[in-house]
C-alpha cells in the first residue's frame, strides 16, 4: 500500500477518535479496517448534487427600471455570491491564516491537523481542537444548507457522528479532484457565516463595513476572518466588539507566522480603531427605503405577481421559497421619477390625512407596464384608529386589489366596453339615437331610484346637455347615460360584460363574479360601472385601446435573471391582440371627445373633462366617471405611449360620498402627471380609423 493510501486510511482511523469515538489506531481491529474494503477508504466516485452544483440561499434584489435603485431585498439568508477573483487578496489570505494554515499544502484531508487534533483531545484539561480543513467546512455548510435536501438530510451534515465525519473526508477528498483551490475558496467565502445575520463575504463586506470584498482592507479582513469560528457571540454590532477585535489580533498574528504578512503590518492594522459602518439589507416591502416609503404598494403588488407566476413553483409557499432563496435580480417596471411624481399629485387630490383615498396606476401600452402605483397612505403595518383598516397606514393592495380588497365602482369609464362591443358587432361610430331623460330597458331589477316597473331605467345626469340625438362620438364625450342603456340593449349585456373581462377587468366582488357568470345578459346597468374595479385594471383596459387592440397581462417587471444571470421567460411580457385593430381605433377617437380633444372625423361636441387636453398639447383620450350619489369618481386618461387612472373613494367606507368637486382635482393631477412622464417624448398621433368603421354597419369586426 503505498503513502497516499495510508494516509487516508490513518485520516480514517483518527477521525474516530475526533469524533468521541476513544479508540487509537492500534485498537481497531484489523478485520474491521480491512472488512470496510479499500474501495471504501478512497473518495466517493460521486459527488452529491449539494456539492456538484451548489445551491446556497442568496437574496433576490428588487431594483427599479434603471436596474440599479434598489427597492428591497427578499431573503431568508443575507447572501450574494461573488467570483473569487472579486474578493480582495488580503482577505483570502485571512481566512486561510484563521481556519486552515495549511490550505495549500493538503488535498482536502490534513493528516497533520488531524494527529495535532487527536494528540491535543487526549490531553486532560487543554482546549479542544478540531481537524477539519476549509474544504471540510464547505462540504458541512453546503450539505446544510442545501435546500433540495429534507429536513433530516441537511440535519445529518453536522451531527456528531464518526459516519458523518467520515463521509466529510470522502467528500472534501473528491471535491479537491474536481476543483481547484481557489474555486473552493471562493465556495466557502460565499457559503460562510459571518455573523450580524450576514452569509457569506459579499453580505458580511456590506454589513459590517458598508463596501465590498474587492476593496476591504487588511484590518477589515481580519476581523471578518475571525468571526467565523464563533460569529454569534464575537459579532461587534450585537456580541462581543472585544473578542471580534481580539480574534482580529490573532488573524493577524497567523497571517505573520505563515509568511503573508510583514509584522510592521500587523502591528499598524492591530492599532487601527475597530471602525464599523453598519449597514443593514433591508428584507420584504416593509423595508422599502423610508424616504420612499410609497414605493411600498408597487414593491406589494410585485409579491403578488410573482406568488401567481407558476414557473416558481406549485404553490405560494414554493414561490415565496424560490424568492427568498433564489438569488434572482429583479429588474422592475418602476420609474422613480413617474412615481415621485404621481405620489406628489395623488397628495394634491387628497393629502395624506384625509381618510378618502385617491389611489393612482400609470400603464405603459403596448407592454404591460406598470410605471407607478401612488396613494396617499403610508405603506405601514403600524396600528390605525378604531374603525379604520387602511388610514392612515395599510399594507392591503388600494390600488391593484386582492387580498381582500375589491375595488370601486368607476361609474362611466366601463361605457368603454360597450361602445367596443358595439363596434365589433358591426354598429358604426355614427350609429344615432335620440336620447332621452330616461330610458327604460327590458333588464329585470328588485327596485331603487332606477326602477320603473320592475325594469331598470336610469337617467341622464344634465338633461339639458345630454338628451338628445347623439352618435357614439357625442354620447361618449358627454357621457349620456340613456344612449349606452339603449346600446348596451341592442349588442347584449354580456357581450359588454366579456369585453370587459377580455381587457382584463377581475371582479374580485364574490357578487359581480356572481352576476358575470350566471347573470350577465340581464346585467345591463354593468355599462354605467356598478362593478367594483381597480385603477390598475383600469388603465390597462384603457391601455388596450391605446396600443390598438393588444392586450398585455400588467407586470411589474421588465427583467429577471437568475443567480448564473440567465434570463428567465418569466420576466417577458405576455401581449396579444384582442380587439380588431380598426375596432380599437375608432374607440380611441371617440374616446378623445370627453377629455377635449379632437376626433379625427372632427365629430366630438363636448366632453366631461374638456380641459384635459389643452393643457397637455398633443393627442389625448379618456373617459370620467361618478359613481351614484358620486359616491366614488374617476378620470382614464391616455396617448399611444401612457395610460393613467385615479379614483377618488374611501376604502373603509364606500357609502361616505366623495362628491363630485374632487374629479376637478383628479383631471388636474392626471394632466400634470401625463405632461411630466411624456415631457422628453416625441408627440405621437392616434391612427384614425377606416371611414368604414366610423360610418358603416357590417358584418361582426373580428379581423385579428
Amino acid at each position: 500500500m503505498n503513502r497516499a493510501h495510508l494516509d487516508k486510511l490513518f485520516t480514517v482511523l483518527l477521525a474516530g477518535a475526533l469524533a468521541g469515538v476513544a479508540l487509537a489506531a492500534a485498537a481497531l481491529p484489523a478485520a474491521l479496517v480491512f472488512g470496510l474494503g479499500f474501495k471504501n477508504l478512497m473518495p466517493y466516485a460521486e459527488l452529491p448534487e449539494s456539492l456538484r452544483t451548489p445551491q446556497p440561499a442568496q437574496r433576490s434584489n428588487l431594483y427599479a427600471n434603471d436596474g440599479r435603485t434598489l427597492i428591497t431585498s427578499f431573503y431568508v439568508e443575507d447572501r450574494v455570491d461573488v467570483p473569487v477573483a472579486e474578493v480582495a487578496p488580503v482577505m483570502r489570505q485571512a481566512i486561510v491564516a484563521a481556519e486552515d494554515v495549511r490550505y495549500y499544502q493538503h488535498h482536502g484531508v490534513d493528516v497533520r491537523g488531524v494527529v495535532r487534533a487527536f494528540t491535543a483531545n487526549r490531553r486532560e484539561g487543554g482546549p479542544r481542537q478540531g481537524a477539519s480543513t476549509l474544504t471540510m467546512q464547505y462540504v458541512r455548510n453546503a450539505l446544510a444548507g442545501d435546500p433540495r435536501l429534507t429536513e433530516e438530510q441537511r440535519a445529518k451534515a453536522t451531527e456528531i457522528t464518526l459516519g458523518r465525519k467520515i463521509r466529510e473526508m470522502r467528500y472534501a477528498l473528491a471535491l479537491e479532484r474536481e476543483l481547484s483551490k481557489d474555486e473552493i475558496l471562493g465556495r466557502y467565502l460565499n457559503i460562510a457565516y459571518f455573523g450580524a445575520g450576514a452569509y457569506g463575504i459579499a453580505a458580511a463586506s456590506k454589513r459590517y463595513f458598508s463596501t465590498t470584498p474587492a476593496k476591504l482592507t487588511l484590518a477589515q479582513a481580519a476581523l471578518l476572518a475571525g468571526l467565523v469560528r464563533s460569529p454569534d457571540t464575537d459579532d461587534p454590532i450585537n456580541g462581543n466588539a472585544d473578542a471580534a477585535v481580539g480574534r482580529r489580533a490573532y488573524v493577524l498574528d497567523r497571517m505573520v507566522q505563515t509568511g503573508q504578512l510583514a509584522a510592521a503590518d500587523a502591528a499598524r492594522a492591530k492599532a487601527e480603531q475597530l471602525q464599523l459602518k453598519p449597514s443593514a439589507t433591508p428584507n420584504d416591502c416593509t423595508a422599502v427605503p423610508e424616504a420612499h416609503n410609497d414605493w411600498g404598494f408597487f414593491c406589494d403588488w410585485f409579491a403578488q405577481w410573482w406568488n401567481a407566476q407558476p414557473a416558481f413553483g406549485k404553490s405560494v409557499d414554493e414561490r415565496q421559497r424560490t424568492l427568498r432563496r433564489g438569488g434572482w435580480k429583479i429588474v422592475s417596471s418602476l420609474d422613480p421619477d413617474v412615481q415621485r411624481t404621481a405620489t406628489e399629485q395623488v397628495l394634491r387630490i387628497y393629502p395624506m390625512d384625509n381618510n378618502r383615498a385617491a389611489p393612482t396606476a400609470v400603464v405603459q401600452p403596448g407592454t404591460g407596464r406598470v410605471l407607478a402605483m401612488a396613494v396617499n397612505r403610508n405603506y405601514s403595518v403600524a396600528a390605525n384608529p378604531g374603525g379604520q383598516q387602511n388610514y392612515p397606514n395599510t399594507v392591503n393592495q388600494l390600488v391593484a386589489g386582492g387580498g381582500g380588497i375589491d375595488g370601486y365602482q368607476a361609474g362611466s369609464t366601463f361605457k368603454l366596453f360597450t361602445m367596443l362591443a358595439a363596434l365589433e358587432s358591426g354598429l358604426p361610430l355614427n350609429t344615432e339615437f335620440d336620447a332621452p331623460s330616461v330610458y327604460v330597458t327590458r333588464y329585470p331589477v328588485d327596485g331603487g331610484p332606477a326602477s320603473c316597473g320592475g325594469h331598470w331605467c336610469p337617467a341622464n345626469a344634465n338633461p339639458l346637455w345630454m338628451d338628445g340625438e347623439h352618435t357614439m362620438w357625442s354620447a361618449f364625450g358627454r357621457s349620456v347615460n340613456t344612449y349606452f342603456a339603449w346600446l348596451t340593449e341592442r349588442v347584449g349585456a354580456d357581450r359588454v360584460v366579456e369585453m370587459a373581462e377580455r381587457l382584463g377587468i377581475v371582479f374580485r366582488s364574490p357578487d359581480d363574479a356572481e352576476l358575470a357568470r350566471d347573470g350577465a345578459k340581464n346585467w345591463g346597468a354593468f355599462t354605467l360601472g356598478v362593478s367594483a374595479t381597480t385603477p390598475l385594471d383600469l388603465a390597462n383596459a384603457y391601455a388596450t385601446v391605446a396600443a390598438e387592440g393588444v392586450w398585455c397581462r400588467p407586470t411589474p417587471v421588465t427583467s429577471i435573471t437568475d443567480a448564473t444571470g440567465r434570463r428567465v421567460a418569466a420576466g417577458n411580457t405576455d401581449c396579444r391582440q384582442v380587439l380588431d385593430t380598426d375596432v380599437a381605433r375608432a374607440a380611441a377617437d371617440a374616446a378623445r371627445c370627453p377629455v377635449g380633444d379632437q376626433s379625427m372625423y372632427r365629430r366630438c361636441d363636448g366632453g366631461t373633462a374638456e380641459q384635459l387636453a389643452p393643457g397637455l398639447r398633443r393627442p389625448l383620450a379618456g373617459k370620467t366617471g361618478s359613481s351614484e350619489r358620486n359616491e366614488t369618481e374617476t378620470v382614464v386618461a391616455f396617448t399611444p405611449q401612457l395610460a393613467v387612472a385615479t379614483i377618488a373613494a374611501n376604502p373603509d367606507n364606500p357609502r361616505d360620498a366623495v362628491g363630485g368637486g374632487v374629479q376637478t382635482r383628479q383631471i388636474a393631477a392626471v394632466g400634470n402627471l401625463l405632461a411630466y412622464t411624456l415631457r422628453d417624448q416625441p408627440v405621437q398621433d392616434f391612427v384614425p380609423p377606416s371611414q368604414a368603421v366610423a360610418y358603416q354597419r357590417t358584418s361582426p369586426r373580428t379581423g385579428n
